[in-house]
């Protein structure tokens, strides 16, 4: 299986406090608030073992690599896909640490 985890979900709000009442009323559970800038901020992230490898795969379902491939760092591998309807997903690969455990 290629996905490992939905790391964050990223929900545009006029009023935070609004929405968190909201979500709290559906029985989710804030864990903590954090201003995120950057390019990457605010967008659905999904990491997965090979980004090349989920590439494929997608493509052959419709979905369009939007942008390239990037590296963050040494940590991890990141893209931006549009799959049906549109959707814009991310993708994150965690890179393995070359240090010896």
């Amino acid at each position: 299986m290629t996905l490992k985890r939905m790391d964050n979900v990223g929900v545009v709000v006029e009023s935070l406090d609004a929405a968190s009442a909201f979500f709290a009323e559906l029985g989710l559970t804030l864990e903590g608030r954090a201003t995120i800038e950057g390019e990457w901020a605010g967008r659905v992230m999904f990491t997965v073992d090979d980004i090349d490898e989920t590439l494929v795969r997608l493509r052959s379902r419709g979905a369009q690599l939007v942008g390239e491939v990037v590296q963050y760092e040494e940590a991890y591998r990141l893209c931006y896909i549009r799959g049906p309807e549109g959707l814009l997903i991310g993708l994150a690969e965690e890179l393995s640490s070359s240090d010896p455990a």
